[in-house]
């Protein structure tokens, strides 16, 4: 294979895919990561790293550490998934996505092994990513869980850190049907002796964190019950947030370069895993946070997390897709003053959108989509399931349908809004 294009469609039309197959492309083991990464000569032993999981935030979470590391003067390595308009946003080197001509080398000399083997996508993804760190003598790199914790592909690493950021339904039908259940999967993380920060304190699933760390004997933090954010106010296309250590009862007043509202959750876990790491001898001075947190879009590449992708019609996406993540969109449609909310939405098959659709309010205009994929709910299926919640509009064929309809029908001081799905987001973007 010679060209970038042959590698990507080998990749996708061969591998087990999530995002495209759902629960089946999921293999509930490390065991084909670790082959693969012994036949590479184990990379992922050959540089530091973090390791991010979470329900939501961890994408934001990950990028705003490998931000701020990066503007420390750190080489820094961030793998994200998935991607949403090029395959080489997943991996990333002080923000400049992984060379096609290195896809191309690395699939091409480990064909074979690939075919023996035969991995996922993600697998390969994971194996390719801790590759090119090792042979790129990254000083750390920021590491983000694919799905779960204690089995994902990524649990090979030992880890300076680990950041679970919050626990909330989602993927019940491979994590489990309760928090706790779900809970232990993202536990499955924590490394003996491994410092461990929740960026939340949720009482009712603590208990699974501290258990864990205390078999682990690692050093365990909640950066809720270190810092709060006493106010904030969005700022050009971000968040001015003042802080309150609650340790040193110190007061500091920073930016954030994410306007979402449900980045000061992130935030405070992305404060308090600075914190560990200069205790335990990472040189990050205080302006080189402010740089990191302040520049996150323009270091790393972030996209699709409360993005303005259009002044005049005024279009925002994001890519909240659960209970969760939709319940924290609302907060931020509801600060975006607008006459009459236009709302392009689609859905995956495997989502339990009956935790999803009612919250979404009821007086909007709805756009049923299904991204182009399989695995996508078909919109007049989900234009049925929102009627029963009171959600009223048409189904279209595309996610491009959907947009021109609702850009045809947008009228100065009004709000269209795509997401439900990172999909969804995706074909906009692109």
């Amino acid at each position: 294979m010679k060209t970038y294009n042959e590698v990507i469609e080998y990749l996708f039309a061969r591998l087990p895919m999530f995002t495209r197959d759902g629960a089946s492309a999921i293999k509930k083991d490390t065991d084909n990561t670790v082959r693969l990464c012994q036949a590479l000569g184990n990379p992922h032993t050959k540089f530091k790293s973090i390791h991010v999981a979470g329900t939501n935030g961890k994408g934001s979470t990950s990028h705003l550490l490998a931000s701020i590391l990066a503007s420390a003067g750190y080489k820094t390595g961030l793998y994200t998934s998935p991607h949403l308009v090029d395959f080489r946003e997943r991996i990333r080197i002080n923000g400049a996505m992984i060379p096609k001509e290195n896809v191309i080398d690395f699939v091409n000399q480990h064909r074979s092994l690939i075919e023996d083997i035969q991995p996922s996508f993600f697998e390969v993804t994971v194996a390719m990513a801790f590759d090119y760190f090792a042979a790129e003598q990254v000083d750390v790199a920021v590491i983000e869980v694919g799905l779960g914790g204690r089995l994902d592909s990524t649990n090979i690493l030992r880890p300076e850190l680990c950041i679970i950021t919050n626990i909330g339904m989602d993927h019940t039908d491979l994590l489990g049907n309760t928090l706790a259940e779900i809970a232990s999967e993202k536990a499955g993380i924590i490394k003996p002796q491994i410092p461990v920060v929740l960026s939340e304190r949720d009482e009712t699933v603590a208990y699974v964190f501290e258990q864990k760390a205390h078999e682990m004997n690692a050093p365990l933090r909640f950066a809720s019950t270190e810092f709060a954010v006493q106010t904030y106010e969005r700022k050009e296309e971000g968040l001015a947030l003042r802080i309150l250590d609650y340790v040193n009862q110190q007061r500091t007043e920073i930016y954030v370069g994410l306007a979402g509202h449900y980045q000061q959750k992130n935030v405070l876990g992305v404060l308090t895993a600075v914190d560990e790491l200069k205790k335990r001898g990472w040189e990050i001075g205080e302006e080189q946070l402010r740089e990191g947190l302040a520049d996150v879009v323009r270091n790393t590449g972030l996209q699709g997390r409360w993005q303005t992708l259009s002044a005049n019609p005024l279009i925002i996406c994001d890519t909240g897709h659960n209970e969760d993540g939709i319940r924290e969109v609302m907060v931020n449609i509801q600060s975006t003053p607008h006459t009459v909310l236009h709302v392009i939405i689609g859905a995956m098959r495997d989502k339990d959108i009956s935790h999803m659709l009612p919250q979404l309010p009821k007086k909007a205009v709805y756009y049923f989509c299904n991204p182009a994929m399989p695995r996508a709910m078909p919109a007049v299926e989900l234009k049925d399931k929102a009627a029963s919640y009171g959600l009223k509009g048409e189904a279209y064929p595309s996610v491009g349908n959907a947009l021109t309809s609702a850009r045809d029908a947008y009228q100065e001081g009004d709000l269209i809004f795509v997401g439900g799905s990172n999909f969804v987001v995706a074909e906009v973007l692109s």
